[in-house]
């Protein structure tokens, strides 16, 4: 039986049977996750190792290219287990950081994790967005607000991303207010989009649009539910100085208008729908969402042009992807010839140590 006088999110040591402490980490008697290791050997958790801790996770991202003065002033500082911060994330929008906390060990820390941020980093605010589902399952409430320094220009944050001017929304959008993990799939997007009519479903704030349009994309067709994110993509196109003539949208629920459409043809359909697979249980119908998708999407796609489509749904696997895409062109008779898979840009790092790190996958293929 678990030790219920431990309170949630506390620090504790696990021993081996010989009672030698093998690791540090945070408890928990709710979650399926007894205790999520911080450090395999005995150590003290304080300010000063979490600052280094921060700090390591950051000049990774300097080596990636990332960073104040660089292209890409837009880009995840920590991506939880993968740099050995469980349930802690933190996004970086130029001179404003973001940070979500998904574990009751991690809550526990907050201060000392928004100390930590000042210090090394002296942003203008910090914001928090810690209003997922997994806070329930630890037990603890939704949480966001504005943890330090000023935020009154509004839910709106410029940054760079590969020299493309982006939006972070950290108050109403998704996530912690943008995509950050799509880096790579935007930038091949850029590479392949010149001289093209390009369909862009699930688009959002048009993100990938913009980068279809700096690669000379000739037309994008954006299709969201979201009458709010579709008038993001005329604002992000101005900020850019993109002709806004060229770029449409259409509010729809995307399984509905894939339904509807007499079979219009594109030479690119982008494709990124939310986490449709959210846990085990949802494995069954996500594929056959995933599979109802990808056939329709796939048929809009002009002999010889460009399907781009993702998955974040790390219960989705590369191998389940790769078939359901084999079964939709054999069903749509095409054949598909993969560019790439992209996984999530690097500052998500995937870990050898945690394979739940892989979560993002890109198919980028020639329809033919």
């Amino acid at each position: 039986m678990p030790e219920t006088s431990v309170e949630p999110g506390s620090l504790v040591n696990v021993v081996d049977a010989k009672g030698k402490i093998v690791a540090t980490g945070t408890y928990s008697a709710i979650s399926n996750i007894a205790v999520r290791v911080i450090e395999f050997n005995e150590a003290t958790i304080d300010e000063k190792w979490l600052k280094d801790k921060i700090q390591s996770a950051h000049n990774r991202r300097l080596l990636l290219g990332y960073g104040p003065g660089t292209d890409t002033t837009g880009y995840r500082i920590v991506f939880g287990e993968s740099d050995g911060m469980p349930g802690l994330v933190v996004d970086r929008y130029a001179d404003v950081i973001v940070i979500q906390l998904t574990t009751a060990g991690a809550d526990k820390l907050r201060e000392m994790i928004v100390n930590s941020l000042i210090e090394l980093f002296k942003p203008r605010a910090i914001f928090e967005r810690s209003d997922i589902a997994n806070r329930k399952e630890e037990g603890i409430e939704e949480r966001t607000g504005t943890l330090y320094g000023d935020y009154s220009l509004g839910d709106q944050v410029e940054f760079a991303e590969n020299g493309i001017k982006f939006l972070a929304h950290p108050i109403s959008g998704q996530k912690t207010g943008f995509y950050l993990d799509q880096k790579d799939t935007r930038k091949a997007i850029r590479e392949l989009a010149d001289d093209k009519d390009i369909l862009n479903l699930f688009s959002y704030t048009g993100s990938s649009s913009v980068a279809a349009f700096m690669g000379k994309a000739r037309s994008v067709l954006n299709v969201d539910s979201s009458k709010w994110a579709l008038k993001q993509c005329h604002e992000l196109a101005r900020l850019n100085g993109i002709d806004t003539n060229r770029l449409k949208t259409e509010e729809s629920d995307v399984f509905q208008w894939l339904n509807s459409q007499p079979g219009d043809k594109f030479d690119m359909v982008i494709m990124d729908p939310p986490a449709i697979i959210k846990s085990r249980n949802d494995i069954n119908d996500g594929r056959k969402a995933y599979h109802f998708l990808n056939r329709a999407a796939m048929r809009l796609v002009r002999s010889g042009g460009i399907f781009v489509t993702s998955s974040c749904s790390q219960f989705f696997t590369v191998e389940d992807f790769a078939t359901t895409l084999r079964r939709a062109s054999v069903q749509n008779g095409v054949s598909l010839s993969v560019l790439r898979i992209i996984p999530q840009s690097p500052d998500h790092p995937l870990s050898v140590y945690f394979p739940e790190s892989y979560y993002l996958k890109t198919f980028v293929c020639v329809v033919v």
